[in-house]
């Protein structure tokens, strides 16, 4: 049996041994940020294709936001956000 050197540490230690903490917190953020649009999509009856056509965009587009998929911006998220009576809030902590 192998020593695990992780043992006993956080997932933020280990994140940032690995030298990915900042990617994996931004991917986890984008991850929340599409799971809250699907949701207030879901509950107010708006499809992808609706959100599409309200957007302006294609139906691809919306399914890589909804699966925080590439390079969204936070100009599209909130957008996307506005279309369905909410905004997205960014904060310094």
């Amino acid at each position: 049996m192998s020593k695990d050197n992780h043992w006993g540490s956080t997932l933020e230690d280990f994140l940032n041994e690995e030298g990915i903490h900042d990617e994996a917190k931004a991917n986890a953020a984008s991850r929340v940020i599409a799971w809250q649009l699907a949701e207030e999509m879901a509950r107010n009856g708006v499809t992808r294709t609706e959100m599409a056509e309200r957007m302006r965009t294609s139906r691809a587009q919306i399914n890589r936001i909804l699966k925080a998929e590439g390079n969204v911006t936070i100009g599209t998220l909130q957008r996307a956000a506005a279309l369905l009576g909410k905004h997205v809030r960014i904060e310094l902590v």
